[in-house]
């Protein structure tokens, strides 16, 4: 029964994150897009929770493969690695700048190169100290939250 509700919550989470990651996520390459009038499917100016759910239903169904309504742990898997692969074609598209197809050293750096480093190094000497190593983790922490939201029962004070 444990194990039926894990892979229950594991497929509610994978039906749902491409809808909310819809609506909510903004930015260039951070998962699906869908627009507020792909979600608002009665046109009426307002996404309903059945539409919403109509969507998680969609999505579900699309990595529920065999249409067994079950997601099963190979689904899942799978799921995971088609959305890994598309990230990843994303990525080197944006680096390769020399068009091999493949992302080298040079070309991430030339990307995002020192952009890390001069941020942390706040006061611009050219060394990051102890104190600005942890601001700039804590800002790091803040951007993940504010991304992928708090995960309640972790780190509570």
């Amino acid at each position: 029964m444990k194990n039926l509700m894990i892979m229950s919550a594991l497929g509610m989470t994978i039906a749902l994150g491409g809808a909310v990651q819809g609506v909510a996520a903004s930015g260039e390459g951070k998962g699906p897009r869908h627009s507020f009038e792909d979600l608002d499917t009665n046109g009426d100016g307002q996404i309903t929770k059945g539409e919403m759910q109509a969507r998680m239903k969609e999505r579900f169904d699309e990595a529920d493969t065999d249409g067994d309504g079950v997601m099963s742990l190979e689904e899942m898997q799978a799921r995971g690695q088609e959305r890994a692969a598309k990230r990843a074609a994303k990525m080197i598209e944006r680096l390769d700048s020399d068009g091999d197809g493949g992302v080298s050293f040079e070309e991430a750096q030339a990307r995002r190169g020192g952009k890390m480093f001069d941020r942390a190094d706040t006061d611009g000497d050219g060394a990051i100290s102890q104190a600005e190593f942890d601001a700039a983790r804590e800002k790091m922490r803040e951007m993940h939250a504010k991304r992928h939201g708090k995960k309640t029962g972790q780190n509570a004070e």
